[in-house]
């Protein structure tokens, strides 16, 4: 069964280089760029598998943010303690990575 995943990042350093991230996402599934750095994609992983995914070609700097619309679960990487925090908070179910 497929799961619709919401795929945020933002790249820190300046002069990145998107193409390694984007191809990361659109590996994962079918997809739909929603914004620059937002994606929909149709996968068969995770929250956490995709977030672990495309984190392995991101910077230790960078910040990504997935949510399973499917499942009800999200995973992120380097969000800061005040986000992360208020959506474990609020989130009655979720297993961030």
């Amino acid at each position: 069964m497929a799961n619709n995943l919401h795929i945020s990042y933002d790249l820190q350093s300046p002069g990145q280089n998107y193409d390694k991230v984007i191809e990361r996402i659109k590996s994962l599934g079918g997809w739909a760029k929603i914004h620059k750095s937002f994606w929909y994609v149709d996968s068969r992983l995770t929250a956490a598998e995709a977030c672990s995914q495309i984190w392995s070609v991101m910077d230790a700097n960078d910040k990504i943010y997935v949510v399973d619309a499917s499942n009800n679960n999200a995973a992120w990487r380097n969000l800061s303690d005040e986000a992360a925090n208020y959506i474990r908070s609020r989130w009655a179910v979720l297993t961030p990575a």
